[in-house]
């Protein structure tokens, strides 16, 4: 039953993760990290073909390798967090409570970005991650 979950949040990270790449406002990051979370626990064949994919390859292998993200990818992360954020807080106009959660939610993310994340170089043309 457990594993089972698993696979089931896996396959729906992925599809997140997919729709997040192509659509700026769905955040990629997340969804992927929990799909691979996901897989690792549950079966190491759909494991195996989540980190062979170009989808993993592209967002999360550096990271998860504990080398970093490039400037480009923490830049995406980091403004499609501030464009939901933005909506969330515009919409919580009557509570000021969320405003002030969702601000230190902001904080939080661009701090640990900047600072916790290293960044690395954008590999060159052709050339693998």
């Amino acid at each position: 039953m457990k594993k089972m979950l698993y696979i089931i949040l896996g396959c729906v990270g992925v599809a997140l993760g997919a729709v997040g790449a192509v659509l700026p406002l769905i955040p990629t990051f997340p969804f992927l990290l929990l799909a691979a979370y996901c897989f690792a626990r549950s079966s190491e064949r759909l494991h195996n073909w989540f980190i062979g994919t170009k989808l993993y390859r592209d967002n999360l292998e550096s990271y998860v390798a504990g080398k970093g993200m490039t400037r480009k990818t923490k830049i995406r992360i980091i403004s499609t967090v501030t464009v939901l954020m933005l909506i969330g807080f515009l919409m919580m106009s009557r509570v000021p409570v969320g405003r002030v959660v969702l601000a230190c939610v902001w904080v939080f993310h661009i701090v640990y970005f900047a600072v916790a994340v290293k960044t690395i170089p954008e590999p060159a043309e052709g050339e693998c991650q």
